[in-house]
């Protein structure tokens, strides 16, 4: 997906515009229009948090980018990749003594832009010339 047009449903789905359709962990995600015509049976919603992040991660590095020199208007996401992180543990006290786990779940995001590359024109052949044989040779 090109970046230009990445960083715009970044922010229309911020702003209530595009929501992002739920596939796979859809179980108890209420259904929307707006997630109907993107492959999806209609649930979706609008994970600002989320969103942001991304659309900050791609913020800085098209900044990087463009500090490398590359054309920022050719770059694409080429990889984006979100990984589990280590969890991390904290506790919550409870009722009559007992202590709960309060765990969060960070996570690794791989993001990779590339620039699109034209395709090498292919040269035009040029007409060798063809062998004759002795036979034809002789006739003329």
């Amino acid at each position: 997906m090109p970046l230009v047009k990445a960083k715009r449903y970044l922010e229309d789905v911020m702003a209530h515009k595009q929501a992002i359709p739920f596939r796979r962990f859809c179980g108890g995600v209420g259904r929307t229009a707006q997630a109907k015509n993107r492959h999806s049976n209609g649930q979706g919603r609008w994970p600002a948090k989320s969103a942001k992040f991304i659309l900050d991660l791609l913020k800085n590095a098209e900044s990087n980018a463009e500090v490398k020199g590359l054309d920022v208007d050719a770059l694409y996401i080429s990889h984006i990749q979100v990984n589990q992180a280590q969890k991390q543990r904290r506790r919550t006290y409870r009722a009559h003594g007992r202590i709960n786990p309060y765990m969060s779940s960070p996570c690794h995001i791989e993001l990779t832009l590339s620039e699109k590359e034209e395709p090498v024109k292919k040269e035009p052949e040029t007409q060798l010339a063809t062998s004759k044989s002795k036979k034809s040779q002789a006739s003329s």
